[in-house]
């Protein structure tokens, strides 16, 4: 007699049975066969369904509790959806097993192919991330992978020290001085050829004979040892230009927007030699403070202004009114300020990536990014800032309601896409004309 599995049906009839008496399986199919025969016709006669493979085998779970069976009745077939629920209702017309009075109920009739269907999905969507993972790179993986194969295979040893270097040292005019063969792969990595590494703490005679011949960019981590090579290097060589990773970062981890922006805001090396003096002074004067646990003044000495002392600039009086009221930075003169070139440049630099974002930079004095926000947003948060802002770089137009917003700000800058309100009062109003 052939007979068909579970796992081959198309739906499977589940059916609860109650029955006031103890009884056998065999006593429960028997009476499923005996009370249906008859019932629904040759083409639904039970036995000739199971006899063709139709209907599987009846599956009967009855346990016995306190002179009552209880238990379910699973029917597997592979009739359609009409049929299938026919044979199904036809199990409740069952009220007697044996001597045994019984109730039959239909549970549910489950699609077997729904919870197929349902494996089938999640198997895909396994399968798939396995082939995206581990299988298929995208384009622009296999781009960089070869690119940076092409580019470390460009590193070579330049000079009687042997030190490694990009291949571009050479016939460059300006040259990266690097701490190490790391920081090199890295800027070679990002499309920089003219970079050498000292190898190093101690300063290699290579570095201090091109230090006399080129222009020299020293590139060195954001920590105390980058400031010791600098120093040292300085005693021996001839800086040009000085720039350091972010604090706490290695020039070898960084990616390709953080060394533009760090060789963008390079400084030159007696501009950074100030700076660290007073810093150090600043630094000191903290950590006896701490080891009093005593509160900061609420101003410190900005370095900008011990820089302007040191070169005794004609602009040192504008400088230092602004230093001691940091609130007008302009408010010396109350009239709009002139940018340098060196500001219409990073204007310039930060007005291009705004471009189509609809979004503000903040900048401080020393034209350092505060924070970007969406322009929908900007006035309100000149309003809660008040004081701080030099200058505001946004992709939108500058109206009267934003003028005055950041006249009651202090802020210096407007820089914008275009602009229907002129420069008045403290602040300055730049488009991408001007620009």
């Amino acid at each position: 007699m052939a007979k068909i599995a579970q796992v081959s049906a198309k739906y499977i009839v589940h059916a609860e049975i109650q029955i006031d008496g103890v009884v056998d399986r065999p006593d429960v199919i028997g009476a499923i066969f005996g009370q249906t025969e008859g019932l629904l016709g040759s083409d639904l006669e039970l036995r000739e369904l199971q006899r063709s493979g139709r209907i599987g085998r009846i599956e009967v779970n009855v346990d016995t509790k306190g002179g009552k069976s209880s238990g379910m009745i699973i029917i597997p077939s592979s009739l359609d959806k009409a049929e299938t629920a026919i044979v199904g209702a036809s199990l409740e017309i069952i009220q007697r097993i044996g001597p045994c009075n019984a109730r039959i109920r239909v549970k549910n009739i489950e699609d077997v192919r729904v919870s197929k269907r349902q494996f089938v999905i999640d198997r895909a969507k396994e399968l798939l991330k396995n082939l995206m993972d581990s299988v298929m790179p995208d384009s622009q993986e296999l781009a960089d992978e070869v690119s940076y194969s092409v580019r470390v295979m460009e590193i070579v040893e330049y000079g009687k020290d042997r030190l490694p270097a990009g291949p571009a040292v050479e016939e460059s005019d300006e040259v990266i001085v690097v701490e190490g063969r790391a920081d090199v792969l890295n800027l070679l990595k990002h499309g920089f050829k003219n970079v050498i590494a000292m190898n190093g703490t101690s300063i290699p005679e290579t570095i201090i004979e091109l230090s006399r011949k080129k222009t020299i960019t020293v590139f060195v981590d954001g920590d105390r040892g980058g400031d010791l090579i600098i120093k040292e290097l300085s005693s021996v060589g001839e800086i040009d230009f000085v720039t350091k990773a972010p604090d706490g970062k290695e020039v070898e981890e960084l990616a390709k927007k953080e060394i533009h922006k760090a060789l963008r805001a390079r400084v030159a090396f007696e501009q950074a030699s100030a700076e660290a003096q007073t810093n150090g002074g600043q630094r000191g004067g903290d950590d006896r403070r701490s080891q009093h646990q005593q509160q900061r003044p609420p101003q410190r000495p900005h370095p900008q202004q011990a820089r302007q002392d040191s070169r005794q600039e004609p602009r040192q009086d504008s400088r230092d009114s602004r230093d001691s009221r940091p609130q007008s930075p302009a408010a010396s003169n109350g009239k709009p300020k002139d940018a340098t070139p060196q500001e219409l440049e990073s204007f310039s630099e930060m007005l291009e990536d705004l471009i189509g974002t609809r979004g503000a930079y903040i900048l401080d004095e020393k034209l350092n990014i505060l924070g970007k926000v969406p322009f929908s947003e900007l006035q309100g948060t000149l309003k809660s800032m008040k004081s701080g802002i030099y200058a505001v770089v946004f992709d939108g137009i500058v109206d009267k309601d934003l003028f005055s917003t950041a006249e009651r700000a202090n802020v210096s800058f407007l820089v914008a896409m275009d602009a229907k309100a002129k420069s008045a009062g403290r602040v300055t109003v730049l488009t991408s004309d001007d620009l």
